[in-house]
């Protein structure tokens, strides 16, 4: 991506709900950032700072969006 030097981290999971996302939600919105920006420019986030959300909700959130994460980096790393 010319003139873009920077990562970018799109929020994929949104911290004012207490709805905690799957590993699949979260995915699905990586993988949509990942058909207009390249892999290695995108960083996993939440959208934003965590305390407003319990410890049991911010320690599910975060796992689903570790998986999710670790599940994408493979699927890019072999892809051609």
């Amino acid at each position: 991506m010319k003139g873009f030097g920077r990562g970018l981290g799109p929020g994929v999971y949104d911290i004012h709900s207490p709805r905690v996302p799957t590993a699949d939600e979260v995915g699905q919105l990586l993988e949509a950032a990942l058909r207009v920006l390249p892999a290695d420019r995108v960083w996993v986030n939440p959208d934003c700072g965590l305390k407003t959300r319990t410890y049991g909700q911010v320690e599910a959130a975060l796992t689903n969006l570790v998986e999710a994460a670790r599940h994408l980096r493979g699927a890019v790393a072999s892809r051609p």
